[in-house]
């Protein structure tokens, strides 16, 4: 069984794992922004019921 060493760097095979989920939490996080910024006032409302 492996044990987990202080001190010692992760395997690259690890480390690009970590940079490709960072990139992609990032870009995701920048069009969730985009996206809100996007929306008016408005839209976060509740739409009006319709009067029948």
């Amino acid at each position: 069984m492996k044990e987990k060493q202080p001190g010692k760097k992760p395997d690259k095979k690890a480390s690009d794992r970590e940079d490709r989920l960072k990139a992609a939490l990032k870009a995701n996080l920048a069009r969730r922004k985009a996206q809100t910024r996007g929306r008016t006032p408005d839209d976060t409302a509740d739409p009006p019921e319709n009067e029948d």
